[in-house]
């Protein structure tokens, strides 16, 4: 094959694998991520030919993020509703139906699998469907249904997941799909002639020859990331940081950042996923040094720095380890790879069992950096006190978010056999993820009492945070670890982990950016970020008062509020877990523990502002809801409080994401 034709070859797909995107269909899959780029150089353009002056840098950058969360919400609208190919065939009246597995190759239809209707009346067989079609004419009318049949032993979301139809015909106007039903309708052409194929559709595409994943997963997260930078935007607008000079540079990093995390959630090989950790924190760096005349600010950045450079090498070493062991370091072959290595049994006495457990630990500590983890949080606390409270509040939620998603991603992939002799990995690094969710979980609640700075208390409880959605992602591995046995979970109990984390993030992006926000609006009227300057509030700017409270009593878990749901989820799943170790009660123990421990240091931010006294000759603090900035944070409370009243569309919508992996 000559070079022209290899490179057709690559534009438009491999043949060999049906599930891959071609190069043009990448493109168009990777589209927001790219509509972000383009906005980065469009603010440098500016910046470099002094259009800035005219036209703010932050509207780019707002305009730049909500085209690409429109596409974004285009492309999760298309997995919703995949469409039908509707095409012309090779002439015949034959009516068989057929459908393809997950590997394109064809699987022949029973008269049982399929239900079809066609204007009404059922019939059980392609052949039954032909009689009735042959006795319409043309120009009559008719609607066809065609749904596929649920065994016994499948779930109503095991069945939407794994039946996506594309239907081929030349007799067919219009057509209506929804996951598990085709429903055709038009007017017959030609007396006779239906020239019917059904075939599935799996939803789940690679990206760039397999490098990135596109499934319902990582368009939940990179939608995510995207409406969140939206509202970060907007922030920085209403709260002045950063100046006119310094926008340009600011919304670059800004963007830089969130196309790496969209990367980081969609990641499908190893050497991407280090490529994405590293495009999101080397702008995450410069952010946080980014108020230059603070010296404060100056030392979080380089902590920062040296703490993540060393992360990276040992997460990097880590990566080469088992890349190395297992001979790929694409995601879909990990699973297999480590089965086929322990296939005699998973053990400690495996020669191969010291190293893929070092390079799983190594690689371990790259994701505990990025989630704040015990002990590698160090750099948390002083990054969020040198740094601005709106690069703290993006940090406290993209970061957390982008690092979940990979996390449960490349858990995933390691264990995809866990059915197999590799169960024991699962388990094993379920319970070593639990306890370190113990231990961050009570840490962070633990270093929080004693704070006195408001942005340093709110780094110890994103901390304590971590924490708890790492639960989520300890009891989905504890409840794989079962896979193919007696005690085997459901799926819908396996997805209820993953649901619950993605609730839970949803809920703490609006409860987390609302406390920050507070925090950025009471500095530019205070000049001050200590608590003890937040006494009587109230009775000055009470719109900020109850909405803080709100915020932090979501923190803390309590109904009404979204923060209840949130924790709620995760414990269940927890609670799933208790079944298959009895580790998971303590787990599900201190997660309980830990929330009445908050309460306490929660509640004395909200008692010093609501209830304490205004002393004589403070500041005054004057924001009313009526202002900009009063509506802001008036959106952000009343999300906080819909997500604790209204639950199920956003939770629905959570497991539609979680089934990408079922």
């Amino acid at each position: 094959m000559n070079f022209d034709d290899t490179f057709i070859e690559f534009l438009n797909g491999s043949v060999s694998a049906p599930l891959q995107a071609s190069t043009y269909g990448s493109l168009w899959l990777f589209l927001p991520e790219l509509i972000v780029c383009a906005t980065i150089v469009l603010m440098l353009l500016a910046r470099l030919t002094s259009i800035d002056k005219v036209i703010p840098t932050h509207w780019i950058a707002l305009l730049g993020s909500l085209t690409a969360f429109v596409v974004m919400l285009g492309h999760f609208w298309n997995l919703l509703n995949p469409g039908v190919a509707v095409d012309k065939v090779v002439a015949g009246t034959s009516a068989e139906a057929a459908i393809s597995n997950s590997e394109g190759d064809p699987v022949t239809v029973s008269a049982g699998d399929l239900v079809l209707k066609l204007n009404g009346q059922s019939v059980n067989s392609p052949d039954a469907l032909q009689a009735l079609f042959n006795g319409l004419k043309a120009n009559d009318e008719f609607t066809l249904t065609i749904k596929k049949k649920k065994s016994g032993t499948e779930s109503k979301q095991e069945l939407q997941q794994r039946t996506w139809y594309r239907i081929v015909t030349q007799n067919l106007l219009a057509v209506h799909t929804h996951q598990h039903q085709v429903v055709l309708s038009g007017v017959v052409k030609e007396t006779g002639n239906l020239g019917l194929q059904v075939h599935t559709r799996d939803p789940r595409q690679t990206m760039f020859t397999g490098l990135a994943v596109h499934d319902d997963f990582s368009v939940y997260f990179r939608g995510f990331l995207l409406f969140f930078l939206v509202f970060v935007v907007a922030l920085t607008v209403l709260s002045g940081i950063p100046d006119q000079d310094d926008a340009p540079d600011f919304y670059t990093l800004l963007c830089g950042a969130v196309v790496g995390m969209m990367v980081m959630s969609s990641a499908n090989h190893l050497l991407m996923m280090f490529l994405g950790v590293e495009m999101a924190s080397v702008p995450s760096y410069a952010m946080t040094g980014f108020l230059k005349g603070r010296r404060q600010s100056s030392e979080a950045a380089l902590k920062f720095v040296v703490y993540g450079a060393g992360a990276a090498g040992v997460m990097l070493f880590g990566i080469s380890l088992l890349a190395g062991i297992t001979g790929t370091a694409e995601f879909g072959e990990l699973g297999s790879r480590l089965h086929s290595i322990f296939a005699s049994g998973f053990g400690l006495t495996h020669k191969a069992a010291p190293i893929v457990l070092l390079g799983m630990l190594l690689i371990t500590v790259g994701f505990a950096f990025k989630l704040s983890l015990v002990p590698f949080h160090f750099w948390c606390p002083d990054a969020f006190q040198g740094a601005s409270a709106e690069v703290a509040g993006f940090l406290s939620i993209a970061s957390k978010a982008a690092a979940f998603a990979l996390l449960v991603r490349f858990s995933m992939a390691v264990t995809g056999c866990s059915a197999g002799v590799i169960s024991g990995l699962s388990l094993a690094l379920g319970l070593g993820l639990g306890t370190l969710a113990i231990i961050t979980s009570t840490f962070g609640n633990l270093a929080a009492y004693s704070q006195s700075n408001a942005k340093r208390l709110l780094a110890y409880s994103t901390i304590a945070h971590a924490g708890y959605m790492l639960m989520a992602v300890a009891a989905l591995l504890v409840l794989r670890s079962t896979v193919g046995t007696p005690t085997a979970p459901t799926s819908d109990e396996m997805m209820r982990a993953i649901e619950g984390l993605l609730y839970y993030l949803a809920v703490y992006m609006f409860m987390n950016l609302g406390a920050f926000t507070i925090v950025a609006l009471i500095r530019n009227q205070l000049f001050s970020e200590e608590i003890d300057d937040y006494k009587g509030l109230v009775q000055q700017a009470p719109l900020l008062a109850i909405c803080m409270a709100i915020c932090l009593f979501s923190l803390v878990g309590l109904p009404p509020l979204g923060g209840f749901y949130g924790k709620f989820f995760i414990f269940a799943a927890v609670f799933d877990a208790t079944r298959i170790h009895w580790f998971m009660w303590v787990v599900l123990a201190a997660g309980g523990l830990n929330t009445v421990l908050s309460l306490f240091y929660y509640l004395r931010v909200a008692k010093v502002m609501c209830i304490d006294a205004r002393p004589a000759g403070a500041r005054p603090v004057t924001i009313t809801s009526g202002s900009p900035s009063g509506m802001y944070v008036l959106l952000l409370s009343a999300m906080v409080l819909l997500l604790g009243v209204i639950v199920e569309p956003l939770s629905r919508v959570a497991h539609h994401a979680a089934a990408a992996f079922f």
